[in-house]
Order: structure tokens, then sequence, then C-alpha cells
């Protein structure tokens, strides 16, 4: 039963996830976070309880807070999580047997519940009846495992003592369903008070305090992307993105709607506002700011994530994508830092999986070209994670007829090789995870390619097929990667069997001879491999 409650905890934990939990090490967090903790120790005296010591005390973690949220939900987030994780407490002490430990929990759930709901009636003076009932209903359960805890005694024989647990558990869990209900609902009227500012307020000020506060509130969880997607957050910042307004306003409603739409409902309210098309004025008028742009171009990246499986329905982005694909590509070749070139490359490598048209037009507009020299400049690829765009783009245009002979004219072979001899720099795991793909995808785009007879001559002349053998053979080289190694031996194979070179035979019989399959648990490290 014990499962079922903490199923609540779960659902509510992820509307506040990104709420991080701190050691407390300076006076200022302590003072910050006084009132939390004295409260239940204030309870305490008032039921004549002595302040005992538990292991598992609750004030020596305490919560960060969003700087740009309003104090409102900067308190409501804590409360929640502070109830939140005292809940959780419980359950494991029922878990665990520690009858003396829960009483003492209870009573400090009870006076944060109270604060909460004392606290919601002050936001909003006008609170709405089922907030209000919600509260009740917490104050009542609260007051019933008071009782029943309270009450209890150790002494009692065994039926009783299951009895009582199994009444607790019950308990809790129709609490914590309440609970997160309340909470949920009162975020939601947090939530509108900020669309309704965006689309009242006049003062630019505030507009910015108030999509500022929206941001905040989508880096604590994806199902608060939701409620504000739900509530018409979208379409108010789709709204103010067509308007006339200072560039900040613009960028910082971009980049707010970039982070709703991690939500699938973000998505859906975009299209249903037509704000595809919204994004495409933006990126293709020139007159907007460099910045301007760019933001516009993450949003196209969020809303085309091949992690999204439904974009596929996005109508309005196919009518819009030659357009769109065009000024990305524009803001590639023009960009003056490597920020703005990885929005916008990040936005075509999605565009390249979302639809197969888009390589087509990537070709006609010389995208090959522009991509290759951005490579050499170290103003706009400088990362790893750059490169790993530019190499996507490429492996997917890689399938086009056209595309050998462009890889040819620009060079292309020597920027895979460049690729190829990539090293993960050791302790940097994002950085090693995206050299990885670089890796990968640049194996993979020489394979795709190999079926044209000239690539195979470069590649052979310019060495590529040591650098293959090498990434197969030595673990380290492929960061222990298994992609990268059936990458490497799929490219490797076309690129020998096409145009034979000088290679050793125990190569050859290992490496080339036999099935995929066997080169490949021949070259892995059989304990460290999941295939």
């Amino acid at each position: 039963m014990a499962s079922g409650g903490r199923d609540f905890l779960e659902s509510l934990s992820s509307s506040i996830q990104r709420t991080h939990l701190m050691q407390m090490d300076s006076v200022q967090r302590w003072v910050e976070d006084l009132r939390l903790m004295a409260e239940c120790e204030c309870m305490y005296i008032l039921q004549s309880k002595p302040i005992g010591m538990d292991n598992e005390g609750h004030n020596e973690l305490v919560i960060t807070t969003q700087p740009d949220l309003p104090d409102s939900l900067q308190a409501l987030l804590k409360r929640a999580w502070t109830i939140t994780t005292e809940l959780s407490k419980i359950f494991y002490k029922l878990e665990v047997n520690r009858w003396q430990c829960i009483h003492g929990a209870v009573v400090r759930v009870s006076c944060h519940v109270r604060s909460l709901v004392n606290d919601c009636d002050s936001w909003d003076n006008n609170a709405s009846g089922e907030l209000q009932q919600f509260g009740k209903i917490l104050i009542e359960k609260c007051t019933e495992l008071f009782a029943i805890t309270e009450s209890f005694t150790y002494d009692d024989d065994e039926a009783t003592f299951a009895s009582v647990k199994a009444e607790i558990v019950e308990t809790l869990a129709s609490f914590s369903q309440s609970f997160s209900q309340m909470v949920e609902l009162a975020l939601t009227h947090e939530i509108k008070s900020l669309v309704n500012q965006l689309d009242t307020e006049t003062n630019l000020y505030n507009i910015e305090a108030a999509i500022s506060s929206l941001v905040g509130l989508t880096q604590e969880g994806v199902h608060l992307c939701h409620i504000i997607a739900k509530e018409g957050g979208v379409a108010m910042l789709v709204k103010l993105c067509r308007q006339e307004a200072p560039c900040y306003l613009h960028i910082l409603a971009l980049r707010a709607l970039a982070s709703i739409c991690v939500a699938e409902e973000g998505i859906s309210e975009l299209e249903k506002v037509d704000g595809v098309l919204c994004l495409a004025d933006l990126l293709t008028d020139e007159s907007h700011p460099e910045a301007t742009r760019a933001e516009a171009a993450a949003v196209v990246s969020q809303i085309t994530s091949p992690h999204h499986a439904f974009t596929q329905h996005l109508s309005s982005f196919l009518e819009n994508m030659e357009d769109i694909v065009t000024a990305l590509i524009n803001l590639c070749k023009d960009a003056s830092s490597s920020e703005v070139f990885q929005l916008a490359s990040a936005a075509l490598a999605n565009i390249t999986f979302f639809d197969s048209m888009a390589c087509e037009t990537l070709l006609q507009l010389n995208a090959t070209k522009t991509l290759i020299q951005a490579c050499r400049d170290p103003q706009r690829v400088d990362t790893p994670y750059a490169k790993d765009q530019v190499v996507t783009i490429l492996a997917n245009m890689a399938v086009l007829d056209q595309c050998p002979s462009e890889m040819i004219q620009e060079n292309g072979v020597e920027l895979l090789l460049e690729f190829l001899h990539e090293r993960p720099a050791p302790g940097i795991s994002t950085e090693s995870e995206a050299l990885e793909r670089v890796l990968q995808k640049s194996a993979v785009t020489l394979a795709r390619l190999s079926r044209e007879p000239n690539i195979c001559s470069i590649a052979s002349s310019l060495n590529c097929i040591p650098r293959l053998i090498e990434l197969c053979r030595s673990p380290s080289e492929r960061n222990n990667s298994d992609s990268v190694l059936v990458a490497c031996l799929a490219a490797l194979r076309k690129l020998v069997l096409a145009s034979p070179p000088c290679i050793e035979d125990s190569d050859y019989q290992q490496l080339v001879k036999p099935r995929l399959v066997d080169s490949f648990l021949l070259c892995s490290n059989m304990e460290e491999s999941f295939v």
C-alpha cells in the first residue's frame, strides 16, 4: 500500500524536481529558511513534546530558489518540497518500523500543511472554493494522522500493530493525493496570474518580470510546462513576439517558448496559434537582430527534436520548412559566434530527421560548402557539440545522389578524417559523449558516401582505413563506445570492398571477412558490451 502513496509523491515531485537540495553552508541561507525550520520546533513545544534527536533530521537540508520567481511561487514550491520530503520519510519509517519517529514526523507535516493553507489564503484573498476545500481536507487528514500516531502504544499485539500500520498508510495515500491536487491547483492559479499579466500589463519592466518568472517555472519540471501551455502561456508569448517590442523582450519570450515546448502540450499550443509561421517570419526577416533569430532557431530546434514522436504532424511546419531551412543555413553562414552557429545548426540537424525534403533543400542552397567552411572557422565551430550538429547534417545529406560530388568539391572527406581523429577529453563526460557521436556519425557518413568510387579512392589516399582499424582495435580511442565500433566496422568494410588497399591479412580476416556481428564481438569487450 505504501507504494501507492509514493506514486502520488513522485507525481508531485515531477513538478518541482528541479528544486535542488544543498547542504546548509551560510548564515544567509539559514536565515532564509529559518521559518520553515522553526515552525516545527514551535509545534513540538505547543504539543508539550520533547524535541528529540532524529538521525533523519529535517533541518540539515535546505532548498535553493529560482531568483526570477515571485515570492509567492518560491514559498509555494519550498513548502511543497518540504512536505513531500517529510511524507517520504514517514513512508520509509513505516517500512522499517521506526515507530518512535513517526509521530514527530506527522507533527512536522501538520505544521507545514497549516502554514501552506494559510499562505495560499494570503496569496489570494479570493481563493477559489476548491482550493479552500482541499486545505480543509488536508488539515482533517493531518488531524487523523496525529490522533492515530499519538494514541498508538508499542506494546500492542501484532494484529493491532498491523491494523494501525495499514490505517496510517491508507490515510497517507489519501493525504498525498489531495496534497498533489492542491499544489497543482495553487500553481495553476499563480501561473494564470502571470499569463494575465502578459496580456494586460503595459509596463515593460513588469512584462519582463512575468516572462522571467515563466522561464524560471519551466526549469522546475515538464509538468509545469504543461500547466503554462494549458493556461494560455504559449499564445501570449507568440502574441508578444508578433508585436513591436524591444529586442530583449522578443529574446526572452522566445527563450520561454523553447522551454515550454519541452512538453508536447507546448508544441500543440504553438501549432494552434500559428506559432510556426511566427518563427518563420522572425527567422526570415533579417531586420531582426541576430540574437532574436538565434532564439527563434532554438525554438525550432526544440519543436523538431527527434524525441517528440508526434511532431511529424506539424502541418504548418511543413508548409514553412523551405523558408525556415533557408533562413537557418544563412544564419549558420553569417553567425558571429559559436553559440549562434550551434543553435542554427542544431535546428537544421533536427529538421533533416524531420523530413527528407530538407536535405534536398540544403543541397540546393550549397549547405555542404557552408558547413565545411564553418568547421574551418574556430569562431563558429569550436566545440564538440557544434561538430556533432554539422556531421549529423552531412550524414543525413549523404544519402542523396548529388552529395558525394559536393563532398569531393569541398574537401569534405578531409573534414571527416579530421573528425575521426578527435579524441574524447578525460574527465568531461558530456564532451566525451558528444565526441563519441562525432566519431560515429563521421564513420556513418563515410559508409554512405562510399558508394561513389572517387570517395573511396580519396579516403584511401588520406589513410582513412588505418584510422578506422585503430578505432576498431583500440577501445580507448573510441572511448569504449560500441556504437562507434559498429559504425567504424561498417565504413571499413565498404571502403575495403570498394577499393581494396594494402591491408594486413590479420585485419582483413578479423575485421572485414567475418560477419559484422562476429567482428564486433571480437573487437568489443564482452563484459562491457550490451549487444
